[in-house]
């Protein structure tokens, strides 16, 4: 089995159990965090939703700065309502479907780097990159259903029944 192959399997099953979270994402909280140190509940579904245009720019491009000399130069419009986000999620999937469509495994064999500012954080073949990128993505996931359940909206069944889904 080619890795795009495996790939494109992973992503629909994350895809599904991203829309589950984004689902229950409430409305008016997009700046809400649970900590003056955590991550803005808005922000953090944005991330859930969209991460997985992370895997069409490991393809398409051969690095990222996250941090460029000269400021950032990508500015992405906020997601707001669990309809946007869910939107913005199959619009991130769609791409990267199309992407994993149009390269190879020899080409996800190849480096790709991670910078800051310049310096080189992380280098690794792309098909690595990618794992890890997937791998954030549950992170984050995980993360956003925390805070779902602190705002008190229900926690969806990922990979298994959760108190408010009993669906597996």
């Amino acid at each position: 089995m080619r890795m795009t192959e495996l790939f494109l399997a992973e992503l629909d099953r994350e895809l599904d159990r991203n829309n589950r979270a984004l689902q229950q994402v409430p409305e008016g909280k997009y700046d809400w965090k649970p900590h003056e140190k955590s991550m803005q509940f808005g922000h953090l579904a944005q991330l859930v939703a969209t991460m997985p245009s992370w895997l069409t720019m490991m393809i398409d491009q051969d690095q990222l700065d996250i941090a460029p000399k000269d400021g950032p130069t990508y500015k992405p419009e906020a997601l707001r309502t669990s309809a946007e986000l869910l939107v913005g999620a199959e619009k991130a999937v769609a791409a990267a479907r199309a992407a994993l469509g149009k390269t190879t495994d020899e080409h996800l064999m190849t480096p790709w780097r991670l910078l800051a500012g310049g310096n080189v954080v992380m280098e690794l073949p792309r098909h690595v990159m990618m794992r890890d990128a997937l791998n954030h993505l549950a992170h984050h996931r995980g993360q956003m259903t925390v805070y779902l359940r602190l705002m008190g909206s229900n926690v969806p069944a990922l990979y298994g029944p959760s108190a408010d889904d009993k669906r597996f």
